[in-house]
């Protein structure tokens, strides 16, 4: 099936902020406990009980940001439990996930270090659901107050001399649901109050981001934005792909259909609807785009691996996932006048994972190497693209066959990233390269494939999946024509004479 795409080099459309490759960090299952914290006395090679495999894993990725604690567990956590010497902090049950006992061992200060060790900004979720006012000024007051008070003693006497610099800072999650239940005119409400008291200590300013609606529940946006938006730096939306039913049955990860892929395709493209009608409402109140769009949860969830404790939300990643992570990217890319972050869900372990551990094995996972291939658009100007051709077609409904982004880096390279999500068919796409000053010195491209749907990576074949060299292209002139397998992630890399 054919595709004809022009990318306009000389039109840019903004940059394409880099926060849209964040991640996301619950305690959650085995996100934070054996995925990234092991202990000082583990076994497992680590930098201050972070395990070394995955730092390393992480830090190639260039992460931007990483949000912590959650998800439903942020209003439920307590900060205060979480800090001082970790053999006298408070234990409590997990109530949202699993009914575990949560030590509280990973804690601010732990989080903090990890963000650092990253070279990525802290996102912090304050507890509006069951927290009080003082509780999250007073944490925010711990973090980055260089002065006297007692929150700024309490942390040097918990050994943290200087503050940390915290600029992202959610007032409340899903409080539409797991959050507290509120409607949304309370929650404005609500969230008028609390963040109030996130203070600006000395220079770190806080950027202060509302709990926006879940999927498509409209009416949220419009009414948290009318009664609260002079008050909030961002609000944020939650969308997950779901082939199946959300409560009744997801799907699995690993053995579905021909229909289940093509629904998974569908599904994740309806992520660009979302956006657009709940960016039109924001217009309304912020027609200057001051106020930033934040998808601070975002990817598949399937059912979980059998033989794993439910509430853990374990699940293997394939070559699907990674279609959906292309496809989700692009999309963001697309609305980058709007969308300034987002957070895919979760780092390690738990949903749509970069990462998966088992003891001290570490593997990378098919969304891994997406977000390797695609950190080159990563503050890049976002390039006008125009694109026409064949739709991927099942059983009466079609979908567009091909996904496309480009962009160009400070470097002045061109990358052009490619998603062909048909399961069975090659595409052949001619792209037409407008308003380059000179000719086309060298092309280089990656790809991602796989041979059957559910291709993945096991702990005992740990790299069935990874990107490879991409050479079936040809070059004339400022055309240029490729073969893109089915199922795959190309990304090819331009530079002009």
């Amino acid at each position: 099936m054919s595709q004809v795409i022009t990318i306009h080099s000389d039109v840019s459309k903004g940059k394409i902020n880099r926060n849209i490759y964040g991640h996301f960090s619950e305690h959650l299952g085995r996100c934070i406990y054996e995925g990234i914290w092991v202990g000082e006395d583990s076994p497992i090679p680590n930098t201050e009980g972070i395990r070394n495999d995955v730092l390393d894993a992480l830090r190639q990725l260039n992460i931007p940001v990483l949000r912590w604690p959650g998800g439903c567990f942020a209003d439920e956590y307590h900060w205060k439990d979480g800090v001082g010497p970790r053999e006298n902090r408070k234990q409590m049950v997990n109530t949202h996930w699993g009914g575990v006992v949560e030590n509280n061992h990973f804690g601010t200060h732990e989080f903090l270090r990890l963000c650092e060790l990253l070279g990525c900004e802290p996102y912090i979720s304050g507890n509006v659901g069951s927290g009080t006012v003082q509780e999250m000024s007073e944490w925010v007051e711990y973090m980055t107050f260089d002065g006297v008070s007692p929150m700024a003693a309490w942390r040097q006497e918990n050994g943290r001399e200087k503050p940390w610099n915290v600029k992202y800072f959610g007032v409340g999650n899903e409080n539409w649901g797991c959050g507290g239940n509120m409607r949304p005119e309370y929650y404005a409400d609500l969230y008028r109050r609390y963040q109030t008291y996130v203070r600006n200590y000395g220079e770190n300013k806080i950027y202060k981001i509302a709990c926006g609606p879940n999927v498509d529940d409209y009416r949220w946006m419009e009414i948290v934005m009318r009664e609260a938006h002079p008050y909030m730096d961002a609000i944020s939306l939650h969308y997950y792909t779901v082939p199946g039913e959300f409560w009744t049955g997801k799907g699995p990860a690993t053995g579905f259909s021909e229909q289940e892929w093509f629904t998974t395709m569908k599904k994740a493209l309806h992520m660009d609807e979302l956006i657009t009608r709940h960016s039109a409402i924001m217009d309304q109140y912020d027609p200057n785009k001051r106020i930033g769009l934040i998808v601070d949860e975002w990817g598949t969830w399937f059912d979980v691996e059998p033989g794993t404790n439910p509430g853990f939300l374990y699940q293997q990643n394939t070559i699907r996932d990674a279609l959906v992570a292309g496809l989700t990217l692009n999309i963001f890319h697309e609305h980058n006048d709007r969308v300034v972050m987002a957070n895919i869900a979760q780092i390690v372990n738990v949903l749509q994972s970069v990462i998966l551990t088992e003891g001290e094995k570490m593997i990378l996972t098919p969304t891994y190497h997406v977000f390797d291939m695609y950190k080159v658009h990563q503050d890049a100007e976002r390039l006008a693209t125009h694109h026409s051709g064949a739709d991927y077609e099942m059983n009466g409904e079609k979908i567009p066959q091909v996904s496309v982004t480009a962009s160009r880096d400070e470097a002045g390279k061109i990358h052009v990233s490619l998603c062909n999500v048909s399961h069975a068919e090659q595409s052949d796409v001619k792209i037409q390269l407008r308003g380059l000053s000179g000719g086309v010195k060298q092309i280089v491209g990656r790809q991602l494939a796989a041979d059957s749907l559910d291709a993945h990576n096991t702990f005992e074949s740990p790299e069935v999946l990874k990107p490879a060299a991409f050479t079936a292209f040809e070059q004339e002139g400022d055309v240029l024509r490729a073969k893109l397998a089915p199922m795959s992630v190309t990304v090819l890399e331009i530079t002009a004479e």
